[in-house]
């Protein structure tokens, strides 16, 4: 049976890469988790007037409430009047109070996106000219804080419960019946629908502070809360605590009347009926999840919901069937102990839910990133790859689990080759005497009735001792029970990488956003430039290369009036495809070489993504400037350039 795993293995690996490279060959633009696409007025640019609205554009819809959009002056008041309003399209908009002062101004969005999960940010614009403002941070941030910790505690925690309840009743009605009668088991299953229904309780509870204010007080508000169950994630929890109920009966049935039922027909009648029953049910819970989150907005919707329910399904039925297999070798008693042939049927199940994964995962990838680079350049990306390497390791461990299972197998069957033998030697010894006329059996036993089953009920438990330390003792399935040990233990990483995974945003929409920034800021920047023959405005761009992995790109100097006294410094970082930058850190120094002036340092503020900025850089006196920018792209990579300019 092992040879015939290598062969599988190497198919799966050929299909993955096939087709991972020809989706991510052919992919087209889409969005999920939305990102700040554009706005008005831009970021960072200084308008002659002040303007009546500031507007956002999102790369999709978002759900806004009154407080999703604020505008602040330099002081740190509010200017907007009135809630945000959608003009069309994915553009918000909030109107600001008249005669507004010249300074600089911080927008602050705080949204919920299609697919559920909150997305904050902030950036400044100023009116007339730059100025210091008190502005450094805009409250909580949606997502964030304690009770976003205690929000990614819950899903962790549905989806362990998900995985063990459904996973482990499949194991049970397609593996191994007999388990429907093991407390140890049963009590795994109907843990796993405890955590799940708990953990559903818990986050409806906690979205609402989750997606707005992000303080714990507002847990147990009930307007939050009602406000929630209007939402589509709230209907999705709903519909997972409604199901949950239906779960509720399927357990009572498969470990109640199904455990009774020993009629070989009835009994195959109620497992067909059961297996269905949970299906549908099973089914309807990751479609719960399907419904509220990625798999809802973006590119092919109609597609990725019933490919994300499978993907679920087939980790539940892996997953949860492993814990399942793991509880019955090590907690199973002796009077039904799990079979080789159980391990062997369980074998095949995993097997083809790898092959669903495998499937699914790499239309998931696709949809998601959207091309090779996003891998590296994307967390998405770096998660997913890390998810890779641990799915991976698990079909490696589970490889190993299914050569035990094989040998454990043609150990069973020898076994039982040899007893039947032994009981035809003792029914040809029976039948010898019978026809010698010897007794054939054991005198009748006398004394007390209640005392024969006391013996009785000794020398079985004393033989079921026996069979447990011959079957604990057994190599083939000692080693099984460590390799499934391992299995387990990579399983709960790998579902707490998930959980991850599913909060953060798309590799395809990060760089969407970091796109749409920097054609922004090299929009500012033109406009800067444009007008720098007339205000003496002064732009310097100068390559590097730090040396390290990830170290080239193109480093861009505005300084603004570029003359004695004070100057406004905007400092943009790209790739050499022109994309923001975001290197840890950025210096900038300047020297007046033919006075021996400086260097004098200047370390500006991180505002966005490829973009630093410094006001009130004061320039002494005019002359021919060196102007150096360290850039530092790791924590030992790092290089120095520079240009000089005449200033003043």
């Amino acid at each position: 049976m092992t040879r015939t795993i290598a062969p599988r293995l190497r198919t799966l690996v050929l299909l993955l890469i096939t087709v991972t490279g020809a989706l991510l060959a052919g992919a087209g633009p889409a969005s999920a988790h939305a990102a700040l696409t554009g706005s008005d007025p831009a970021q960072g640019v200084v308008v002659d007037k002040a303007p009546t609205q500031v507007s956002l554009t999102f790369s999709e819809k978002v759900a806004m409430n009154d407080d999703s959009l604020q505008v602040l002056d330099p002081k740190g008041k509010n200017v907007e009047v009135g809630a945000p309003v959608n003009p069309g399209g994915t553009t918000y908009a909030v109107k600001l109070k008249g005669g507004l002062p010249k300074g600089t101004y911080t927008v602050a969005y705080q949204v919920v996106s299609a697919d559920s999960h909150p997305v904050s940010g902030a950036y400044t614009f100023s009116i007339g000219a730059p100025s210091q403002t008190v502005v450094s941070g805009v409250g909580a941030t949606a997502g964030g804080g304690v009770v976003g910790a205690l929000y990614a505690v819950g899903r962790y925690v549905s989806y362990a419960g998900f995985i063990v309840l459904a996973g482990g009743a499949a194991f049970v009605l397609a593996c191994w019946q007999r388990g429907s009668g093991v407390r140890a088991v049963q009590r795994l299953v109907v843990g796993g629908w405890l955590a799940l229904t708990a953990a559903t309780l818990w986050l409806l509870l906690l979205r609402g502070s989750y997606t707005s204010s992000g303080t714990v007080g507002d847990v147990f508000d009930l307007n939050l809360l009602g406000q929630v169950l209007q939402t589509k994630t709230g209907a999705a929890l709903v519909s997972r605590l409604l199901l949950l109920a239906a779960a509720a009966l399927f357990i009572a049935v498969l470990f109640g009347a199904y455990n009774r039922r020993e009629e070989p027909a009835e009994k195959r009648d109620l497992t067909f009926g059961l297996a269905v029953g949970g299906v549908v049910v099973a089914a309807g819970l990751a479609a719960s999840w399907a419904m509220a989150e990625h798999a809802s907005t973006g590119l092919q919707p109609g597609i990725a919901m019933p490919v994300d329910v499978l993907h679920l399904l087939a980790v539940a039925a892996w997953l949860g069937g492993l814990t399942a297999l793991l509880v019955a070798l090590y907690r199973a008693p002796a009077e039904t102990p799990v079979g080789s042939a159980a391990v062997h049927r369980f074998s095949r199940v995993a097997f083809g839910s790898v092959v669903v994964l495998v499937a699914t995962g790499t239309y998931q990838s696709w949809r998601q990133l959207g091309s090779w680079s996003a891998f590296t350049e994307t967390r998405y990306g770096q998660l997913l790859l890390v998810k890779i390497g641990l799915v991976a390791l698990l079909v490696g461990i589970a490889w190993i689990s299914r050569r035990w299972a094989g040998r454990l197998l043609e150990t069973a069957g020898a076994k039982a080759t040899g007893k039947a033998r032994q009981r035809e030697k003792e029914r040809e010894k029976e039948q010898v005497g019978s026809a010698s006329g010897k007794p054939s059996g054991r005198k009748a036993a006398s004394g007390d009735d209640a005392r024969a089953a006391q013996l009785a009920r000794q020398r079985a438990a004393v033989d079921a001792a026996r069979q447990k330390r011959l079957r604990d003792a057994d190599p083939n399935r000692f080693g099984l029970r460590r390799s499934v040990l391992a299995e387990a233990g990579v399983a709960v990483v790998l579902l707490a990488v998930t959980t991850w995974l599913t909060q953060t945003e798309p590799g395809r929409t990060e760089l969407d956003a970091k796109a749409s920034t920097s054609s922004s800021s090299s929009s500012s920047s033109a406009s800067s430039s444009s007008s720098a023959d007339s205000s003496g405005a002064l732009t310097l761009d100068m390559p590097f290369d730090t040396g390290g992995t990830d170290g080239k790109g193109l480093v861009r100097i505005d300084l603004d009036p570029a003359r004695v006294g004070g100057n406004d410094m905007h400092v943009y970082v790209q790739r050499p495809n022109g994309r923001a930058f975001d290197v840890p850190e950025v210096k900038v120094a300047f020297t007046l070489e033919a006075k021996k002036l400086g260097p004098l340092p200047v370390t500006p503020d991180h505002l966005t993504t490829g973009h630093w900025s410094a006001g009130g850089v004061q320039i002494p006196m005019a002359g021919d400037w060196k102007i150096a920018v360290t850039v530092r792209t790791s924590d030992i990579d790092q290089v120095t350039v520079s240009k000089n300019a005449q200033i003043g």
